[in-house]
């Protein structure tokens, strides 16, 4: 039907699915990690601690707004996999239409109103008289690519949706090594500054979304429109921005918490705004397992869904678990030996209080890695199973968390405090995910009555087989 570039994840083994999804997605976000930490690296390396500490200082307000975008994106991208998976053409091909739309109005408009507030932004949100022209020099020109982190999200997110997780890698592959060249360019040699840095960002991704692009008119046959399937319909409209509008708020609602910390840290001078910078940004790499295992469960669920195999669903939850708290070992274990080394491609070595304030933050942060591996398998999965709003609740938790940290661990416990923020926060939202996850569960049950009945030759194989009969996808329920 979709042809060889895209997945089915409906039939065989969940682990060998989710590996195999999950892997190249992995990469792809490793390599959008890398020549993101590549601009910190080149700034802290060739314009010093301030310029370090002014990138650093922007990275909440960044995670608010470019999260949104990044959010609605995959919002969009659920209904696509949920009809992928029920195996309707049409409708499929009319929700990547009417995205297309949205998005395109959603960029416009936050474009405008972003950049008109971003000095007004960086002032509320106390940042030093020091660092805060080249804060605002970068994350003015971050704001105007807003349409292309709208264009690669988007398409990446419908690539991914129909089980293709290994094209947006290549593409992400060729970005990254065009970003580190034009980081070292407009850097060293146009001596832009902290601009320099944030045009090539800009530039990468945007030549990312046009890969996607060209690939998916080349590859994808399922998506070429017909008769009335590319026209504007209000209902489409509707359910993706149901799906959309939930998950881009609780990016932004859980950024709300960061902005809040980052405000707090501000106050306690450049070094230690230096110092969280260069922690969260080697956090952030060793952190995209857990970005893999949501997008991931993502897909998984909204395909299993639209295919009404709800006695996948909890599997592949079980399998995913198991990978989380196994990598979380793994990347405890590393940043214990190796964090101060890894510090160091940020700072030169004499910056000595900087490296021990790094080490500090992500020994704090690492030690609670499984519960962040919870949260967006989890989150993720209720996402993709068409419960989108929930995610909203989950973001107030860790806003709440992360707002409590701000106002009344930093003032008195300083730079300590702010190293707790990430922990409270992942724990408060898993408070709410777990239990919401098996509510989600029974609500679809009831609607689906003997969907998660284990067929016998199921468990025979070790293997799902493809039911002969597809149930309507729920995706409406949330």
């Amino acid at each position: 039907m979709a042809g060889k570039a895209s997945r089915d994840m409906t039939s065989g083994a969940p682990m060998k699915l989710i590996l195999g999804f999950l892997i190249p997605m992995l990469f792809g976000l490793l390599f959008q990690q890398f020549y993101s930490m590549m601009d910190t690296i080149i700034v802290g390396k060739y314009l010093g601690v301030g310029a370090l500490a002014s990138v650093g200082s922007t990275g909440s307000v960044n995670f608010m707004i470019i999260g949104f975008c990044m959010g609605i994106c995959s919002g969009f991208s659920i209904p696509v996999a949920q009809k992928f998976g029920e195996k309707n053409e049409t409708a499929l091909r009319r929700y990547v239409a009417n995205s297309g739309y949205l998005a395109a109005g959603f960029a416009l408009v936050m474009t405008v109103v972003v950049c008109l507030l971003c000095r007004d932004i960086l002032g509320l949100m106390r940042t030093p008289a020091d660092i805060i022209d080249g804060a605002y020099a970068y994350i003015f020109v971050i704001f105007l690519g807003i349409p292309v982190t709208y264009l690669y999200n988007l398409l990446a997110g419908i690539i991914r949706s129909m089980g293709d997780s290994t094209t947006p890698l290549y593409f992400l592959l060729i970005s990254s090594v065009m970003n580190v060249a034009l980081d070292l360019f407009t850097i060293v040699v146009l001596h832009m500054g902290v601009a320099g840095a944030a045009w090539a960002t800009v530039i990468s991704q945007g030549v990312s979304g046009v890969l996607c692009l060209l690939y998916m008119r080349k590859k994808f046959a399922i998506l070429k429109m017909t008769g009335d399937e590319w026209k504007p319909d209000v209902n489409a409209m509707k359910t993706l921005c149901g799906m959309g509008i939930p998950m881009g708020l609780q990016y932004s609602i859980t950024a709300i918490g960061s902005v809040v910390i980052q405000t707090a840290v501000n106050t306690l001078g450049s070094v230690a705004v230096a110092s969280v910078t260069a922690g969260s940004k080697v956090s952030m790499f060793f952190c995209c397992p857990f970005d893999a295992m949501g997008a991931t469960m993502a897909t998984y669920g909204g395909q299993n869904l639209g295919a009404g195999r709800l006695d996948r669903i909890g599997r592949g939850m079980r399998d995913c678990i198991v990978l989380g708290a196994v990598y979380s070992v793994a990347a405890f274990t590393v940043l214990y030996l190796f964090s101060d080394t890894i510090a160091l491609l940020f700072v030169d070595g004499t910056e000595t209080e900087i490296l021990a304030n790094a080490r500090r933050f992500l020994l704090v942060n690492s030690a609670m890695y499984f519960p962040l591996s919870l949260i967006n398998i989890i989150r993720f999965m209720i996402q993709g199973l068409g419960f989108s709003k929930l995610a909203i609740v989950a973001g107030v938790c860790e806003m709440a968390a992360r707002s409590f940290v701000g106002f009344c661990l930093v003032p008195v416990f300083g730079y300590a405090g702010a190293c707790l923020s990430n922990p409270a926060a992942w724990i408060a939202a898993d408070l709410f995910l777990i239990p919401a996850y098996f509510h989600v569960m029974k609500c679809l049950r009831r609607k689906m009555p003997g969907a998660d009945a284990v067929r016998e030759e199921e468990q025979a194989a070790g293997e799902a087989v493809r039911p002969g009969k597809r149930r309507k996808s729920l995706h409406a329920l949330g």
